[in-house]
């Protein structure tokens, strides 16, 4: 899906972004979802489910009451990580468009990919603060594996976690890992870790990755994007949702 004409590109934190034009923005809050996808070879199992997951979030907002105040991207990872779409109003994303986005492909740059994820989340936040928009965030890491190819570790995401806070562009920012068919010990482990180190809001493990479990997963994530998204103005961050 291309938005080059749509997007435009912010060459700030490690990655950079591209995000909607401020200017194009009708109303005065927004919720930021970020959603982290992992395609790495290990996904070649359930790569089509994962997809539908994607697909059925999205649909679930689009019914949401606070539809217009959502502002979407996409992250996918494997070796490398990429920007599936950068941060986007609902009307101008087609399900069908991630048909195919999760090819599964190479090793797990998870740390990479959630730190692009949160940079690029405050950075967003921080411009629309200063154009007087009210915002919050919700970020979903959606792995099956322990990373082994990233430049960067967990203190560098535990600092960019800490930056959303101190520097308060963002009224709440709402972080969850969610290990996708996690049955190996020493990956469960490692996500418990990862978790508990980089200072996520909550870890989710699901130890299958069956059409049931995935259906519910995306139940689970567009239920908490509409409660974050909810929870703007009042200044915190949403109730949990019960996986």
């Amino acid at each position: 899906m291309s938005d080059s004409d749509q997007l435009e590109q912010h060459n700030l934190g490690h990655f950079g972004f591209s995000a909607v034009k401020i200017d194009d923005l009708g109303a005065t809050e927004y919720t930021l979802v970020t959603i982290v996808c992992d395609r790495s070879y290990s996904t070649s199992g359930f790569q089509q489910d994962m997809e539908r997951v994607l697909k059925e979030v999205i649909k679930a907002c689009a019914h949401s009451p606070r539809a217009d105040n959502l502002l979407v991207r996409v992250i996918v990872f494997d070796d490398q990580h990429v920007e599936t779409h950068g941060f986007k109003l609902l009307e101008g994303i087609n399900p069908d468009d991630y048909d195919g986005s999760l090819a599964p492909q190479g090793a797990t740059a998870l740390f990479d990919a959630t730190l692009d994820a949160i940079e690029g989340t405050q950075n967003y936040a921080e411009q629309l603060a200063g154009q007087d928009f009210d915002c919050n965030g919700i970020l979903f890491v959606i792995t099956d594996g322990c990373d082994n190819r990233s430049t960067n570790g967990l203190n560098q995401i535990k600092n960019a976690l800490q930056t959303v806070v101190r520097q308060e562009d963002l009224e709440s920012l709402v972080s969850l890992l969610i290990g996708v068919n996690v049955n190996d010990q020493i990956v469960s482990r490692e996500l418990q870790k990862f978790n508990q180190e980089s200072g996520f809001t909550d870890y989710v493990e699901l130890d299958n990755a069956d059409k049931k479990t995935l259906a519910k997963l995306a139940n689970f994530v567009s239920q908490s994007i509409s409660s974050q998204s909810q929870a703007l103005g009042t200044g915190g961050p949403s109730q949990s949702i019960k996986f």
